[in-house]
């Protein structure tokens, strides 16, 4: 059995450090305090292009290092637009006790047992590799734009997904044969499976989704861990699991569910996990439907614990209103939270000039109509 922590959508960049670097500092401790063998970072480690020299690049790579002189260390690709290509070839040159291997194309990668990795030379094993601890098959972000060149724009979507489950189905028999000579299997990917609710609480039911849950478990792999859903969820089949980790901190307002990383023990023939929570910063709504009730805005921060949170206060207000909204008598009554942000809309006031008019033929017609 092998015990992997796995980290997904950490989100570093400028706007984001505080609460992303809290969170994984805190993460790679309790990782390394339950004993882990390897680290897992399903991809999103950024949150956009980071110029080198900036404070988020210097806070991950010492959060990376710290997992590298405990353990092993494998790091996928996420979105390009989060993870430009190449932006993690960086953490291939870090050092540490352990390796950091970046996997950032179609591969199966065995962690052998002096801790070593070793990768496949194309994009699957042809046989277990003598003295594998452990055989990843790893699925980084796919290009949709080289495949909608390929099979053009209208049926991207669609060839994506079939590639993929066809690709995931290839790695059957060698996960087979890792099992049979009792070496764990894991898949490690980045993207949507269908069904998947988001972190606002909206289900993921397009056509344009990378995998299905049926394309996962047809990989053969016991454990399966992903990245891109910051909502944690998982699902379970005859003992093999798929699951999300979900961000590693709270980065938006309206997320839903605890924050943080998972735990897994993965046997030959079973896996299990434990979602461990972060430290996320708390946040909390308030909506009205019209202009802000004062007296109920007390009631609700006397019913909810405001002191140190992040609260956003919403509603909307008629034109000729707009300027009675009292935003200091606001910030006063959410004097303790952490951040009040406040997001007022204005209902513009429609008028009907003249109802009727255009429906009159002549001019004579409409002058009456307006007068």
């Amino acid at each position: 059995m092998i015990r992997l922590a796995h980290f997904s959508d950490l989100h570093y960049a400028g706007a984001t450090l505080t609460e992303v670097d809290r969170c994984f500092s805190f993460a790679v401790d309790a990782a390394i305090a339950r004993g882990i063998d390897c680290a897992v970072i399903s991809g999103d480690s950024t949150d956009h292009a980071l110029e080198v020299h900036a404070p988020a690049v210097e806070a991950l790579a010492r959060n990376v290092r710290r997992l590298a002189d405990h353990c092993p260390v494998l790091m996928l690709q996420g979105t390009f637009s989060h993870e430009p290509p190449g932006a993690l070839n960086l953490f291939r040159l870090l050092g540490g006790r352990f390796r950091v291997h970046v996997a950032d194309r179609l591969q199966q990668v065995a962690l052998m047992e002096d801790g070593c990795w070793r990768q496949s030379p194309g994009w699957r094993f042809e046989q277990v590799p003598q003295g594998a601890r452990a055989v990843f098959s790893c699925v980084p972000t796919v290009n949709k734009a080289i495949v909608a060149a390929a099979v053009g724009a209208t049926e991207a979507a669609a060839a994506v997904g079939e590639q993929l489950a066809a690709l995931l189905q290839g790695y059957a028999p060698v996960n087979g044969a890792a099992r049979a000579a009792g070496v764990p299997t894991i898949g490690v990917s980045h993207g949507t499976v269908y069904g998947c609710v988001t972190e606002h609480g909206v289900p993921m039911a397009g056509f344009d989704h990378e995998f299905t849950t049926g394309s996962l478990f047809a990989s053969a792999a016991q454990a399966f861990l992903l990245g891109h859903i910051h909502k944690h969820q998982s699902w379970e089949q005859g003992g093999r699991m798929i699951a999300y980790a979900g961000s590693i901190g709270r980065l938006h307002y309206g997320e839903q569910g605890d924050k943080g990383f998972l735990v897994w023990d993965v046997a030959p023939e079973s896996a299990r996990l434990e979602l461990v929570a972060t430290p996320a910063r708390r946040t909390i709504e308030i909506t009205f439907d019209g202009m802000p009730e004062l007296d109920q805005l007390r009631q609700l921060a006397q019913a909810n614990d405001v002191a140190g949170a992040f609260i956003r206060v919403r509603w909307a207000t008629p034109e000729e209103d707009r300027h009675g909204v009292d935003r200091a008598a606001i910030q006063a009554i959410l004097g303790g939270a952490a951040e009040v942000k406040l997001e007022g809309s204005v209902i513009p006031v429609v008028r009907t000039r003249a109802a009727g008019i255009s429906q009159q033929a002549s001019i004579a017609a409409k002058i009456a109509t307006w007068a």
